[in-house]
């Protein structure tokens, strides 16, 4: 079984919140309330999502968090890279291999493969898309990892 880190199924979620809610600046504790997450976990998953650029906040008394951009031009994968990393399946899909199988390894190229599909179907679904706020999905670069993909 594949499985997203929990922290990142929570980003996904919070930011789906925020696109549903375009108008609204939501403070952590409101989220936290709204999507029955603990609050210390949307609090750790806003600045994860804040520092990537993907929601800003304001400070204070009418303070909060909203999408930096439209929700249809904010990816799930963007979502997920912004709390887990680079989306690896393996680590020789993504990262200088360091395993001793690398010379004669059959499955290294298959792996990078699968790693690409999936980062280009996360990287179709916005926002917009899980918060059903728009019909139809807007064409966006494909996520692509930093290694290089062998054929």
């Amino acid at each position: 079984m594949i499985v997203l880190s929990k922290l990142a199924d929570y980003g996904v979620i919070v930011a789906t919140y925020l696109a549903a809610h375009p108008d609204r600046q939501i403070n952590a504790a409101i989220l936290a309330g709204e999507t029955r997450l603990p609050q210390a976990t949307v609090s750790k998953v806003l600045k994860s999502l804040a520092h990537a650029g993907i929601v800003t906040g304001q400070r204070g008394a009418a303070g909060g968090y909203r999408l930096a951009q439209d929700a249809a031009a904010t990816s799930v994968a963007s979502v997920v890279a912004a709390i887990d990393g680079a989306l690896a399946m393996t680590q020789c899909s993504v990262h200088e291999p360091s395993c001793q199988r690398e010379g004669f390894c059959p499955t290294r190229p298959h792996w990078q493969r699968i790693n690409v599909a999936i980062g280009e179907a996360l990287a179709a679904i916005s926002l917009a898309d899980m918060a059903g706020t728009q019909t139809r999905t807007t064409s966006r670069l494909p996520f692509r990892s930093e290694q290089s993909i062998a054929s």
